[in-house]
């Protein structure tokens, strides 16, 4: 399937990408002990494990469903995400404490034009996977992808900072450095809970969205033949959500006719709504009073 191929791609760039970034952050950043710098690198190793997250939680969620699993594996991609979340958030508390211990101890920092460099060559590689990575996302409505993208996004605007950090030493202003790197942290971190977040709503089965489910009432809607529309209910599944509901209409039909309608809209349903993996209809007789 096309989408699992693109999400595979992009997972095996982004790891590439940021292990030759981890690198060359990482030995820098300990040199001159910039504390934004060390802060990036921890940010390139969280992006990493998303990256192989992502590779693995794409190939389990590829699977099609079966016996144990009838719907598929597409929650997969939510539980995975789940992790790369819960170890952002590690992330950033290790970076917050290094911080705060660098002031604690005036540790010094030594500023190297090194430090400037890898700041342009982070943000140029950044900025391409987010564009990459976006367009991919567009176009699955992935989660998986969406964090990457993300990650992909705050590493350009953090290093920016970074980058800042480096050129204000450069007048012997060296607390931005701390300031930057404290910043660093607190994005890593809101960035986890939003991903936590919206992976929890996902495998709690939160409910489809009420534009989406506005849309299933349009095209029911311009159907006259159904009078009523009752138990409404919705499951996510991956992405996207099997729905279900009960449809009224006249009982003088014959039962052909009746599911003929049920049937029809269905199809409908699930051509028109990209959201929606699978439609259900059950279908009830009403009493129309003749005239």
């Amino acid at each position: 399937m096309e989408k699992f191929q693109d999400v595979k791609k992009a997972s095996i760039l982004g790891m590439l990408g940021n292990i030759i970034l981890l690198i060359i952050k990482a030995i820098i950043g300990f040199i001159t002990n910039s504390q934004a710098m060390i802060a990036d690198a921890f940010n390139s190793a969280g992006d990493i494990f998303s990256s192989i997250m992502t590779f693995i939680g794409n190939r389990v969620a590829s699977r099609p469903g079966d016996d144990d699993h009838n719907l598929g594996h597409g929650k997969a991609e939510y539980i995975y995400s789940m992790l790369i979340s819960i170890v952002m958030m590690i992330m950033a508390y290790q970076v917050m404490k290094g911080v705060v211990l660098s002031f604690v101890y005036e540790e010094k920092y030594f500023f190297s034009i090194w430090l400037v460099i890898i700041c342009f060559i982070t943000i140029i590689v950044k900025f391409f996977l987010y564009l990459y990575t976006n367009a991919l996302y567009r176009k699955h409505h992935n989660l998986l992808i969406k964090a990457n993208c993300q990650d992909h996004r705050n590493d350009c605007l953090l290093t920016t900072l970074n980058l800042i950090a480096s050129l204000f030493s450069l007048r012997q202003v060296y607390f931005v450095d701390g300031i930057v790197g404290i910043l660093i942290a607190l994005w890593i971190l809101v960035t986890a809970f939003k991903i936590f977040k919206e992976s929890y709503d996902v495998l709690m089965d939160k409910s489809i969205d009420g534009e989406t489910r506005n849309k299933v009432y349009q095209i029911i809607n311009s159907h006259p033949e159904i009078r009523k529309v009752t138990h409404f209910n919705s499951t996510p599944v991956g992405y996207q959500y099997q729905i279900s509901f009960t449809i009224f209409v006249d009982g003088n039909l014959s039962t052909f006719e009746s599911h003929d309608i049920a049937n029809y809209l269905e199809k409908e349903i699930d051509k028109q709504i990209p959201e929606v993996y699978l439609t259900v209809i059950h279908v009830n007789p009403v009493e129309i009073e003749n005239k």
